[in-house]
């Protein structure tokens, strides 16, 4: 699975969302530093060539869907940006989380719940 940029993972979140969607909708969608049409276009076709996304043909228009599901995508970033900035440990993702007072002791103590009851 390759890796997608900022503006391409910003636009599987929005065919996430809505399932499928024609350029003009996946426009809508864009709140800030919104891309000309033909830019959108084209970063859709880029997901299609990727593997990303499919379409159906309405005529001369496009309807687009997402082939990649946002559960493997997450896996793959997820498993990737561990590897990459905590040394493959989810020990050092949750100290660093409980560094930077993101995770409260309360959060801490749900996840050690569902650990615990996975045994």
């Amino acid at each position: 699975m390759q890796k997608l940029t900022n503006k391409e993972e910003e636009v599987m979140q929005i065919l996430w969302k809505l399932e499928k969607a024609f350029v003009k909708e996946i426009m809508a969608e864009i709140k800030e530093d919104q891309p000309h049409y033909n830019t959108l276009s084209t970063i859709v076709r880029i997901l299609e060539e990727k593997g990303f996304v499919g379409h159906t043909a309405f005529g001369n228009s496009h309807q687009y869907y997402p082939i990649v599901a946002l559960e493997d995508y997450r896996k793959r970033f997820m498993t990737t940006a561990i590897d990459n900035y905590f040394d493959s440990s989810y020990k050092n993702l949750v100290s660093f989380f409980a560094k930077e007072e993101k995770i409260s002791a309360d959060e801490l103590r749900e996840i050690l719940d569902m650990i615990e009851k996975k045994k």
